[in-house]
């Protein structure tokens, strides 16, 4: 099917929501989702999100780049956790993020009630992430307007009892009736169509858009993803009953058996992203890493993604098809018997 004679996501309410051409959403990534990453996927017609524990001036800066790169939509994510214990961080991010530069916003990584109804106020859509169902229900009696469900396959921090996404998309659908954007073991078409088919409107992709021409990491981590395997990642201990899902190495391996004591999250900045040493700190992958086989520019990973998504509707569409055609040939041969 080609880009002229592909369906648009007529109806679909993430793409109402976000503005943009496709339902598929760039994770915000500490450090990572910056202006290079954010405005590529942005002008690919996806919805890059600009993180903001940076703090400033880092993301006013990288928001004015993203702006000059691109007229497209992009999102900005408030990360509840990283600015509720500094009040004056709060404030400065809150007051600058819904000043009207951008029409959509998701939150994360802590409880949505404590800024919701300042974000709809502002007049600005907001998607909370979750990992849970009780965190889902949590958000929807918020008042958020849609849901980013993260399973325990994704890259970064979680819980150590975090549910996958084929069991959680279906949990949450199942009693939840807001739009939902799925995250953690997706990276292609096929990982989308399955994502729709458990209830999501929408994906949101993290570790293939670390794997892209415009992220800003050393390309030694790029590679890693590249090289991971099926098997490529595995989870270790951040301190209480946090985990974090990183690339499997002699380093994650250790800290993992609790034979070497954990990195300071800096580590990962200084060592990996900047300095390419993989022996020297934990890259941050979701088990998707064993399904990244190219680093690809952000354009083409989008237009593969809803390509892909839709060959896998035919697909599934065909299958209904031939089932309705096969029972038309047996009805056929029963009466001529």
């Amino acid at each position: 099917m080609s880009p002229v004679s592909r369906p648009a996501f007529a109806g679909n309410r993430v793409v109402r929501h976000t503005g943009s051409r496709y339902p598929i959403l760039q994770s915000p990534m500490s450090w990572i989702a910056r202006a290079p990453l954010v405005s590529a996927v942005s002008a690919a017609g996806a919805m890059g999100v600009l993180e903001t524990s940076s703090g400033f001036p880092v993301v006013a800066e990288e928001y004015a780049a993203i702006r000059a790169a691109t007229d497209q939509p992009f999102a900005i994510n408030i990360a509840i956790k990283f600015i509720k214990d500094r009040p004056e961080v709060e404030r400065a991010v809150l007051d600058w993020a819904l000043d009207g530069r951008v029409g959509f916003v998701t939150t994360s990584a802590g409880d949505p009630r404590r800024h919701v109804q300042r974000i709809k106020d502002a007049g600005v859509i907001v998607y909370h992430q979750v990992a849970t169902l009780e965190g889902a229900l949590k958000a929807q009696d918020a008042g958020v307007d849609g849901l980013v469900v993260e399973g325990g396959e994704s890259g970064g921090v979680r819980g150590a009892d975090a549910v996958h996404s084929f069991a959680l998309l279906q949990a949450v659908r199942e009693r939840v009736d807001l739009p939902i954007v799925a995250a953690g073991g997706i990276v292609d078409g096929r990982g989308m169509a399955a994502a729709f088919a458990l209830g999501a409107e929408g994906v949101a992709m993290g570790t293939r858009f670390v794997c892209s021409a415009e992220s800003p990491v050393h390309v030694n981590y790029k590679q890693g993803i590249v090289d991971a395997g099926a098997s490529g990642s595995l989870t270790v201990p951040m301190g209480g009953r946090a985990i974090i899902r990183v690339l499997r190495n002699d380093l994650s391996e250790g800290i993992a058996s609790g034979r070497v004591e954990p990195l300071h999250p800096q580590s990962s900045i200084d060592n990996l992203y900047v300095g390419g040493d993989l022996g020297k700190a934990m890259g941050s992958a979701g088990e998707s890493a064993g399904l990244i086989h190219a680093i690809l520019p952000a354009a083409q990973i989008v237009e593969d993604t809803v390509a892909g998504f839709w060959r896998e509707i035919e697909r599934l569409s065909g299958l209904l098809h031939g089932q309705t055609q096969s029972d038309r040939t047996l009805g056929d041969r029963a009466a001529a018997g």
